[in-house]
C-alpha cells in the first residue's frame, strides 16, 4: 500500500497578508493615499507591559477606605502668574471643532469640569459651548493659526502651542470637505465644502531660538497670567523636549504614536513615530540633566486608556496625562449600538475609520446637524465625569498598594517590565531580575 502524505494547507505570506495585499490593490485602482482618523492599529510596546510591584515586607501598603492618597496637580508653575489647579492629573487632549461637532466639544467641558480637570481646545479657533462649559480650557495654538486671535488667547486658561502631534509628528493635519460646514468654515477664514490641510509648522519661526521670542509674545499679550505648555509629538524627546524647556515653556506635553489625530495618511500614523513608552524616560532624563524635573510639568498623552496607564505615567515620572480617544469613547464614540450604520460607512464599532468622512451615528466626528443632536452634552459630559472618576479611583488604588498618599510618590522603583523591550523603554527591570537592558554596570 502506498502512503500518501496529505496535502498541505494554502499557507499565506506574514509580509504581504490580507490587509497589505488589498491596501496595494485600493491603491492601484485609485491612485490615492489613504486617509483616516485614529491612531495606529499596529501592536507596539506599551504601558501594558510594566507591572507594579506592590508593597508587602519591605514598605507598607494604605488602607484605602481610612488613608487618603492624594491626586492633585499644579500645572504652569515655572513662570505663569496664575498656573491652573487640576484636582486630578487627567486632563483632555485637543480636538479641534470641526473635527468633532459642538455638542462634542460641550460634552468634554462638562465632563472635565466635573472631574475638576481642563480640556483643550484643539485647531480652528475657541467656541462659546466650549469656554461656557469648561471651568479651566487650554488653547491650542497651532501652525494653521485657524480661528486664533487674541480675544480668545486672553479668555483661555493656559496656552498650549503646538510644535508636534504623535500621529504624525513632522506632518500638518486634514479636515475634509465634507465637515467645512458655514461655523466651521467662518471660524477657520475657509471655503465651506473644500477640503483644508493644516500646515506641518508655524510660518513665523524656524527653530528653537524663534518658539523662545514667540513664547515671549504670547507671555506679553496675557500680561504673563496664563502658562504656556509646548505640545510636541513623539520622535526625538529628549532634545524636543530640552528645547521646548529652553525656550522657556512651563509645561511640556509629549504625545506618542498612540495618539489619534482626526485624519492624515495610513502611513504616518502607522510608520512615524515612537511609542509613548519609548518617549518618557528620555523626556524626563532631559528635564532632569537640565535640573527642571517637577518645575516644567511634563504632560505625556497617547493611548492612555486606565488609571493603570495613568499610574504608570507618573511613575516613570510624569505629572499628569491627557486623554483623547478614551474621552470620545466615553462620551458615546464608537458605540456598539450603531453597529448597522458604521457597517454602511464600510467600518465597524472601534475601528474608527469613519473620523474623517463626517458620518459619525454617535453625532462626535460630525458636522451634520441631524446626527450631531444624536449626542446629549450633558449626559454625555457625565459619562466622561465618571469615566474620568474611575481612572483616578483607580490610579490611586495602585498608589495605596505601593505605600504611597500621592500619586506624585509613585516611583520606577515600583515598576518591573515584562519584556526586554519594555524594560530597555522604560528603564525598569525585567521582572524577576534587576537588571534593564542598557543599564550601567552591565
Amino acid at each position: 500500500m502506498t502512503y500518501q502524505n496529505p496535502p498541505m494547507p494554502p499557507r499565506k505570506s506574514a509580509t504581504f497578508d490580507d490587509h497589505t495585499l488589498a491596501e496595494i490593490r485600493r491603491a492601484a485602482a485609485t491612485g490615492i493615499y489613504d486617509i483616516r482618523g485614529g491612531g495606529t492599529k499596529r501592536k507596539l510596546p506599551h504601558l501594558d507591559d510594566l507591572l507594579f510591584l506592590g508593597a508587602s515586607m519591605s514598605r507598607y501598603p494604605l488602607e484605602g477606605y481610612r488613608e487618603t492618597c492624594g491626586t492633585g496637580v499644579t500645572l504652569g508653575t515655572r513662570f505663569a502668574k496664575t498656573p491652573i489647579a487640576l484636582k486630578i492629573p487627567i486632563t483632555i487632549a485637543g480636538m479641534s471643532f470641526g473635527s468633532l461637532s459642538a455638542n462634542a466639544k460641550e460634552a468634554l467641558g462638562r465632563g472635565a469640569s466635573l472631574a475638576g480637570t481642563s480640556t483643550t481646545t484643539g485647531d480652528g479657533g475657541m467656541t462659546d459651548e466650549e469656554r461656557g462649559h469648561s471651568e479651566i480650557l487650554v488653547y491650542q495654538y497651532l501652525p494653521s493659526r485657524y480661528g486664533m486671535n487674541p480675544r480668545d488667547l486672553r479668555r483661555a486658561d493656559a496656552i498650549e502651542v503646538v510644535v508636534g502631534q504623535g500621529a504624525k509628528p513632522g506632518g500638518g493635519g486634514m479636515l475634509l470637505g465634507q465637515k467645512i460646514s458655514d461655523r466651521v468654515a467662518a471660524m477657520r477664514d475657509l471655503p465651506k465644502g473644500i477640503d483644508q490641510r493644516s500646515a506641518c509648522r508655524h510660518p513665523d519661526w524656524t527653530g528653537p531660538d524663534d518658539l523662545e521670542i514667540k513664547i515671549g509674545e504670547l507671555r506679553e499679550i496675557t500680561d504673563w497670567e496664563k502658562p504656556i505648555y509646548v505640545k510636541v509629538g513623539g520622535a526625538r524627546p529628549y532634545y524636543d523636549t530640552a528645547l521646548a524647556a529652553k525656550a522657556g515653556a512651563d509645561v511640556v506635553v509629549l504625545d506618542g504614536m498612540q495618539g489619534g489625530t482626526a485624519a492624515t495618511q495610513d502611513v504616518f500614523i502607522e510608520h512615524v513615530g515612537q511609542p509613548t513608552l519609548a518617549c518618557i524616560r528620555p523626556a524626563v532624563q532631559a528635564l532632569q540633566d537640565l535640573g527642571l524635573h517637577r518645575s516644567v510639568q511634563l504632560v505625556i498623552s497617547g493611548g492612555i486608556r486606565s488609571g493603570a496607564d495613568v499610574a504608570k505615567a507618573i511613575a516613570l515620572g510624569a505629572d499628569a496625562v491627557s486623554i483623547g480617544t478614551a474621552a470620545l469613547v466615553a462620551i458615546g464614540d464608537n458605540d456598539p449600538a450603531y453597529e448597522e450604520e458604521y457597517r454602511k460607512l464600510g467600518s465597524t464599532a472601534g475601528a474608527y475609520d469613519d473620523w474623517h468622512e463626517g458620518r459619525d451615528p454617535a453625532g462626535i466626528t460630525t458636522q451634520d446637524p441631524e446626527l450631531a443632536a444624536r449626542l446629549d452634552p450633558v449626559r454625555a459630559g457625565r459619562k466622561l465625569a465618571n469615566y474620568l472618576k474611575v481612572m483616578t479611583l483607580e490610579a490611586q488604588t495602585i498608589a495605596r498598594a505601593c505605600g504611597h498618599n500621592h500619586l506624585h510618590n509613585l516611583e520606577p522603583e515600583d515598576l518591573v517590565a515584562l519584556t526586554l523591550e519594555a524594560a530597555a523603554m522604560a528603564r525598569v527591570p525585567l521582572a524577576g531580575t534587576d537588571w534593564y537592558p542598557g543599564k550601567a554596570g552591565f
